[in-house]
């Protein structure tokens, strides 16, 4: 007769009661015991290992014993699961997905002491999926009352815990004023009302050598008491707690605790904030001028002209587009430039940038007047390179076509910047001519341009880093389970993105120079993957280009 290896699993949500002698736990596993022998007859052995899982939910697979146990049976080293009842091994049914398709990989099964069934049969299945079902519904329905419970509490002002904010300690439902803290919160107040920013309040709060609240946390680790960040000073500032109140999600209530800031001031102060946000809202949409407007111009003579779309979260998103698109809007077959602003910008900035440093173009300015010297010329356009707006304003006209961009630069302009005359410099001297194109990752066009670094796929060159990371461990004979935790994440994600280590070493450079094609990214790796050989591999990633 074929020996039935049998391990009892136990669990308790509640660390209540377990200081016992005879707890839980143990009423669990002599259940099972006792029923493993009855069924002695059949083959049935228990093994001496306990897999014991005091004080955890069971909403979740994320529990020592349990994870031991999946490890045993997917090793060989145990036949069957055997409970006191279905929801001590989990109350969720993706859950138990998991763990039934871990059982059947190793030819396992699972016995509820207190339910008759079992999963070897088709009937059992149905059963158990029945009980998880009304276990499941259970705990959400207990999620709920506990999320009411929290609303209602804050309803009536009480504190329902969480980190405790700097100015306060705990206080059972509520909290106390901490005078030491609190100082800090007054001070932090004060100095937004002297100085109207947060970035101010931040480099006051250095010098002051004011600290953010120190902690520890649950295994016994200091935390805090370092300097503040912007992030935090804003966050405070925000606080309605500070003002005597308790924030539920949208809606703000009356605390039971003493506020530390005057209501009407703090909502005073809150004003002072939204009001100086759409200022610099507005100073950034000012310094976000189309300032190339006018200048762009396509193969055709089209004029490029500015336009905007804004994003699901409000975020505006500023192109350059070719002016037949606007005029013949909705026309079928129109087709013509459609460009990233700011990316636009920044490149013609670095193009211009770059010339104007370069000896050779101070010496040819320099030769177009008497009295004017290279040295002369060289610092008037170093000093000019520091400005971006003032490198546009010398950009006369642009020039796009296919595969490659035409800048010239204002001759007044630059006569007048270096002391000579405008009709004397060469028009070649004004004319700077650099391949294009454009690379598209996801939803983010890149432009390339001569003498513009490369930038290539930070993303995908780590990602490429840790497959040979994983594959060299794999080697070494380390369980995934184990790559995984240690690295801190998904066997999933391991399983998936090694194949990276096995990407052809020509196709590895180019990501390294960030040539490769601009759709070969990480996010089309999770979705494609790619095949074994290195010439397949290159014949596919080849027909990105065009994407």
């Amino acid at each position: 007769m074929k020996k039935l290896r049998c391990a009892v699993y136990t669990r308790k949500s509640s660390e209540e009661g377990l200081e016992q002698e005879f707890n839980s736990l143990d009423a669990q596993r002599e259940a099972c015991a006792a029923y493993i022998t009855s069924q002695k007859h059949e083959g049935w052995v228990l093994l001496p290992t306990q897999y014991d899982d005091g004080g955890l939910s069971g909403g979740s697979l994320d529990r020592p014993a349990l994870k031991q146990l999946l490890q045993d049976i997917s090793d060989g080293q145990v036949d069957q699961i055997v409970v006191y009842k279905i929801d001590r091994l989990t109350r969720s049914l993706a859950d138990f997905s998991r763990i039934v398709d871990t059982l059947d990989a190793a030819e396992a099964s699972f016995v509820s002491v207190t339910q008759s069934f079992n999963t070897a049969t088709s009937m059992g299945r149905l059963t158990l999926n029945m009980l998880l079902s009304f276990a499941q519904f259970e705990r959400e329905v207990t999620a709920e009352r506990i999320r009411d419970k929290i609303a209602a509490s804050k309803r009536r002002g009480l504190w329902m815990g969480g980190s405790v904010p700097l100015g306060y300690d705990a206080d059972g439902r509520t909290l106390k004023v901490n005078p030491c803290e609190a100082q800090t919160i007054r001070t932090l107040f004060d100095l937004y009302e002297q100085h109207g920013s947060v970035r101010a309040v931040k480099e006051q709060a250095d010098l002051q050598g004011l600290r953010t609240k120190e902690r520890v946390t649950a295994d016994g680790q200091p935390k805090g008491g370092g300097p503040f960040e912007r992030s935090h000073i804003h966050h405070i500032l925000t606080n309605p707690i500070y003002a005597g109140r308790i924030r539920h999600k949208a809606l703000v209530h009356e605390g039971q605790h003493a506020a530390i800031i005057d209501p009407d001031r703090w909502a005073h102060i809150q004003q002072r904030l939204q009001d100086g946000a759409a200022k610099g809202r507005a100073r950034k949409t000012a310094t976000q001028r189309s300032l190339l407007c006018g200048k762009l111009f396509d193969e055709t003579g089209d004029r490029l002209t500015p336009s905007h779309t804004k994003t699901k979260a409000g975020v505006r998103l500023r192109y350059y587009i070719s002016h037949r698109l606007v005029k013949r809007s909705g026309e079928p077959g129109v087709d013509g430039w459609r460009l990233p602003a700011p990316e636009l910008k920044g490149r013609i900035v670095d193009l211009v940038r770059e010339r104007l440093r370069k000896p050779s173009f101070a010496a040819a300015i320099a030769a177009t007047a008497s009295g004017s010297d290279i040295a002369a010329n060289s610092a008037a356009l170093k000093n000019i390179t520091t400005s971006a707006t003032a490198l546009l304003h010398l950009v006369a006209r642009i020039d796009l076509r296919p595969g490659s961009l035409t800048v010239t630069l204002d001759p007044t302009r630059l006569a007048t910047l270096c002391n000579a005359a405008a009709h004397a410099i060469d028009r070649e001297t004004l004319t700077l001519n650099a391949p294009f194109r454009m690379r598209k990752r996801g939803v983010e066009t890149k432009l390339i341009l001569q003498d513009t670094p490369v930038d290539p796929d930070q993303t995908l060159i780590r990602n490429i880093a840790k497959a040979h990371q994983w594959y060299q461990q794999v080697k070494a004979g380390h369980r995934l389970s184990d790559i995984a935790r240690d690295a801190g994440t998904s066997t999933r994600r391991i399983q998936h993105m090694i194949d990276l280590a096995f990407l052809a070493p020509d196709l590895v450079r180019q990501v390294l120079a960030g040539t490769q094609p601009a759709g070969f990214t990480s996010d089309w790796f999770k979705q494609h993957g790619l095949p074994d050989d290195w010439q397949d591999q290159r014949d596919l990633i080849a027909t990105l280009t065009h994407r």
